[in-house]
């Protein structure tokens, strides 16, 4: 019995979840998702909850049952409160700003980096060495900011590079004499 797949999915006020065979669409007041579930799981939607469960006992459908559960989870939450993840930059010289909606970077190569917007994603950089990324997908702010971080990701010398707000980079010692 998969733990995740048991829980229900609690609707909040001010979204509403239509199901349409096996696509599930959810809109809220950040934005619209839909997601088309697997056809070995059942969707139920009881008033404000919604619940999942495997069609059949084989090792497909109950591996599908808390994968599903938890993206449409994701979709709920996306709609109605959002995601966002933040970025850091360290080195000297490193700084971001915005150049319309695309990000525009020196993080320390003979040029600027411009990373545009994905649609559905938002940047803000509150100060010259933090991005905030913003969107509904949860998927697609985390790819975003694993692509912005694998433009200079963290080296274990120095520390520098694009690293997660709050990440522990391991250093490494450096030569000896």
């Amino acid at each position: 019995m998969s733990r995740i797949g048991k829980r229900i999915v609690a609707i909040p006020s001010g979204v509403t979840v239509n199901i349409d065979g096996q696509t599930v669409a959810v809109k809220g007041p950040k934005g619209a998702l839909s997601w088309t579930v697997s056809d070995e799981i059942e969707i139920k939607l009881e008033g404000a909850e919604l619940t999942l469960a495997p069609r059949n006992d084989t090792s497909r459908a109950r591996g599908m049952w808390g994968l599903s559960r938890t993206l449409v989870n994701n979709m709920v939450v996306g709609v109605s409160q959002g995601y966002e993840e933040t970025l850091e930059l360290v080195g000297v010289g490193y700084r971001a700003a915005l150049k319309g909606s695309a990000l525009s970077m020196q993080l320390g190569f003979s040029h600027e980096v411009d990373f545009p917007a994905p649609s559905g994603i938002t940047f803000a950089v509150p100060k010259q060495t933090e991005i905030k990324i913003a969107g509904i997908d949860k998927q697609l702010v985390g790819e975003t900011a694993a692509k912005i971080r694998r433009i200079r990701p963290p080296e274990p010398y120095k520390g520098k590079g694009v690293r997660y707000a709050g990440e522990k980079v391991r250093r490494k010692e450096g030569k000896k004499k």
